[in-house]
């Protein structure tokens, strides 16, 4: 091959590599917490409760990704992330810094547990999340094919203060006052939060207000049943297995995407 040859060969662009996406708008909740949406690519599909690797440029050239849950409905023109701020962390310590117009990197293939299809069908959904692990309810709860499978769903919401409580209820308040659309959640969704190091209504942790039987007083429901309850678990590693166990001891059966049964767990972290 010739010098000539050698500079006019154009070197294909990766299929797989990310996308560049622009930053629309972000908004700080506390000193740990904020949310952030981007532009949307035309091709771009997922299934509420999916997440995709997202992230920025890294000093190496390489790009610095994490799993990231979609909090942003499907059928919404633009995507909606929900973070956790590390001071110390890879990606988190950057990309707390981004502002409106930046552009962070979105992966092309988004992946997850925390779908409808993973779950076989029952009268009750509940979703329980600590912290950041609400970002896949945020999505699902504006999910119309939801309030089709189930009659009743409860969205559960546990953080340490109560200002970190914040996203969840804006999310849900905004979502039934819609008019275009908040009437398929009404009368069905309800939210549960609670608190556990600050002065709250409902105070401690999800777990612990299952086992003392507390959660489903409160919501004026009988305790877990797998003939009639549904569960997807999102939080902390201590809070999932937790639950796992709980799960478990109610009868109700661990699902997949390939083996749809009566509760699922997303095992994705943002570090």
């Amino acid at each position: 091959m010739t010098t000539t040859q050698q500079d006019t060969t154009v070197k294909k662009p990766n299929p797989n590599a990310p996308t560049e996406e622009t930053v629309l708008s972000v908004h700080h909740y506390t000193d740990r917490l904020f949310k952030f949406r981007l532009t949307r690519p035309q091709s771009f599909r997922f299934r509420s409760g999916e997440f995709i690797m997202i992230g920025l440029p890294g000093e190496n050239g390489k790009p610095l990704l994490r799993a990231y849950s979609v909090a942003s409905p499907n059928w919404d023109d633009t995507l909606e992330f929900y973070s956790i701020k590390v001071a110390d962390g890879p990606l988190t310590s950057r990309l707390q810094q981004i502002k409106e117009g930046d552009t962070v990197l979105l992966g092309r293939k988004p992946v997850g547990t925390l779908v409808l299809d993973a779950l076989t069908p029952a009268r009750r959904l509940y979703m329980f999340s600590t912290g950041t692990g609400f970002a896949p309810f945020a999505s699902l709860l504006r999910d119309p094919d939801v309030y089709e499978a189930y009659d009743e769903v409860i969205v559960t919401h546990t953080c340490r203060d109560v200002a970190e409580l914040a996203y969840s209820q804006e999310t849900v308040d905004a979502f039934l006052s819609d008019p275009d659309i908040g009437e398929i959640g009404a009368g069905k969704l309800r939210l549960y939060n609670s608190c556990t190091r600050e002065t709250y209504p409902r105070a401690g942790r999800v777990t612990d207000l299952i086992r003392s039987g507390k959660l489903f007083d409160d919501l004026g429901v009988p305790r877990l049943d797998p003939a009639t309850d549904r569960a997807m678990i999102c939080g902390s590693i201590e809070m999932t297995r937790e639950l796992k166990t709980l799960m478990e001891s109610h009868g109700l059966k661990e699902g997949a995407n390939s083996d749809p049964a009566d509760f699922v767990i997303e095992r994705a972290f943002v570090g």
